[in-house]
């Protein structure tokens, strides 16, 4: 399937403003916004979480399964698309698990 009908199948993200990435030391090591360019990344990274409670191995695997056709640009282009260069390190023992933390949109009157 096509990312962006991968898309339509993940929760919804309204309720978000941004994820932080923290590693094993609680450095924030990446923000995904919920702005045009990231709010799909965001939903991948917010679902990944949900399931796994972390961003690890098996997790960052089934994410780049979730980007379908951006994971082979990523691959073919390094650099081009980090959030998904992330899971490329983590999928492959590269990396240490990534923990999540949400960041809630409020409401501003």
């Amino acid at each position: 399937m096509a990312f962006a009908e991968n898309l339509k199948q993940l929760p919804r993200i309204s309720h978000l403003s941004a994820i932080q990435l923290l590693d094993g030391d609680s450095t924030v090591v990446a923000t995904i916004e919920n702005k045009p360019g990231q709010a799909g990344s965001l939903a991948v990274y917010n679902h990944l979480g949900q399931i796994y409670g972390a961003i690890t191995a098996e997790a960052a695997r089934k994410g780049l399964d979730l980007y379908a056709e951006h994971t082979d640009d990523a691959r073919q282009n390094p650099g081009k698309h980090p959030n998904i260069d992330r899971l490329l390190a983590l999928a492959t023992g590269d990396s240490t698990l990534l923990r999540v933390k949400h960041l809630f949109a409020t409401a501003v009157e």
